[in-house]
């Protein structure tokens, strides 16, 4: 059974953040000797090409993104667009279906893994391919948000609903700001592309599908795999943790000069993903907080709203204050290498998954600050259930932090005599060693493969 491979055909959500997971379970697959074929928007290949391990198994298929009225021209990823027009996004990749369905029909391959093209099961079904809902939201959010148990398609969803888990649901850390609740409410039934509702997108997804798989282990978020597994009565398939492989290429000199000016652990690097936009208040409270703290920092975050350029938003005499110990970037960052460097002691995120991932294979310590959607849900998680962060404190009216909230967070797990940093840096530590154990991707790999195989 462990002989046989596959060919998976994968096409992920046109976001970086989903797009990026799927090429690491490529990889792991490639590994093993499964062959993949990789549709994703034809200008994004090249941003992708560097993260592809196994080049004479992993055959990327650029895909021609149709303009959708309404959309900047040449725009094809959440990354080229502002949030209001991801369902346009997403609208574009629904009318990619003819070509999908052409290179389907040619290359014949036994699965499809995708996330929110709802229609693929469908597609997939009359052409003999089982389909697989590879899922990057975690577990925790899919089965708290759009569990059937809630009803969503006949009663709709309010902020109300929200403030309580559905029926059956594990106990947990999870509990709603009235405030995240309004907002995870509006976007799980906003419009998200060809007049179909994120919620409505997402519960045809795993209500059609073959199988149901996360990148996750079943040691940290089993019971809310198993939950969607039996609400949904489908075969959950484990992934395990897909550790990205260490980078081969390595800091570019700019940065490893900056970085090693700095003591082991002393560093605070904060980061918020490729489409994380702060209100400029918001943006002034962060880098004064980490100013606060007294210890070196480096900011990697885009131009707050409503500010050209980075430095444009910065507060007045920030820049002469911080001289030499901060340092704010508005551009990207190779943030793994950084994160793997021996001076970054902490990491201030907004709670993506996939910088999540990374984190909890490094030292550093982790400082949560999550914004919108499945991001609440995951510092909840990371905070409550495994502990091994600290979440910055919001006022429970209207979700703002002020900068002694940031100070107080990063002084908890910073300080060494704070009982609570102790406590999340021995649980961390606990975790890294846990996922970076000898044999447990394999364990998890096989086990996946072995599943696929029961399907066919």
């Amino acid at each position: 059974m462990a002989d046989k491979t596959f060919h998976i055909a994968m096409y992920p959500w046109f976001a970086l953040g989903h797009i990026t997971p799927y090429v690491h379970l490529a990889n792991k697959l490639a590994e093993n000797g499964h062959k993949i074929s990789f549709f994703l928007p034809a200008k994004t290949l090249r941003m992708v090409e560097a993260f592809n391990l196994h080049p004479d198994l992993v055959t990327f298929i650029p895909i021609i993104v149709p303009h959708v009225e309404g959309l900047p021209l040449g725009a094809e990823t959440t990354n080229d667009v502002p949030f209001p027009l991801h369902p346009l996004i997403m609208t574009a990749m629904d009318c990619t279906e003819p070509d999908i369905e052409a290179y389907l029909r040619e290359l014949k391959p036994h699965f499809v893994f995708f996330d929110f093209t709802c229609w693929l099961p469908t597609l997939t079904r009359k052409l003999g391919i089982k389909s697989v809902v590879y899922c990057i939201i975690s577990s925790g959010t899919i089965g708290y948000l759009l569990s059937p148990a809630r009803k969503i398609i006949e009663r709709g969803l309010t902020s109300f609903d929200l403030l309580e888990p559905p029926k059956g649901f594990p106990s947990s850390s999870i509990k709603l700001r009235m405030y995240e609740a309004q907002g995870l409410a509006a976007v799980t039934t906003m419009d998200y592309g060809s007049g179909i509702s994120f919620a409505e997108r997402h519960l045809k997804s795993f209500s059609d599908c073959d199988a149901i798989g996360f990148k996750t282990c079943k040691e940290i978020e089993g019971p809310y795999c198993e939950y969607i597994g039996n609400q949904f009565e489908k075969p959950m398939l484990y992934a395990g943790p897909v550790v990205p492989e260490p980078p081969t290429m390595v800091l570019e000199e700019r940065w490893e000069r900056l970085l090693s000016n700095f003591e082991a652990k002393t560093l605070i690097f904060c980061a918020f993903g490729s489409e994380c936009v702060l209100k400029k208040d918001q943006f002034q409270e962060l880098v004064l907080g980490l100013e606060l703290t007294g210890l070196p920092f480096l900011v990697a975050l885009k131009a707050p709203m409503g500010a050209q350029t980075i430095e444009s938003a910065l507060p007045e005499g920030f820049q002469e204050r911080v001289n030499g110990t901060g340092f704010i970037y508005g551009g990207w960052v190779p943030q793994q290498l950084i994160l793997r460097h021996p001076s970054v002691g902490c990491f201030v995120t907004h709670c993506g998954s996939g910088s999540l991932a990374e984190a909890m294979v490094n030292d550093c310590q982790l400082v949560l600050v999550p914004h919108v959607g499945d991001q609440i849900i995951n510092a909840r998680l990371m905070a409550g259930d495994l502990r091994i962060g600290v979440e910055v404190e919001k006022s429970e009216k209207d979700g703002l932090f002020t900068k002694d909230d940031v100070n107080k967070a990063v002084k908890a797990l910073m300080d060494c005599d704070s009982e609570l940093g102790k406590e999340v840096r021995a649980n961390h530590a606990k975790w890294k060693e846990f996922l970076l154990a000898p044999g447990l991707e394999n364990y998890y790999i096989n086990d996946f493969v072995m599943k696929l195989n029961n399907l066919v």
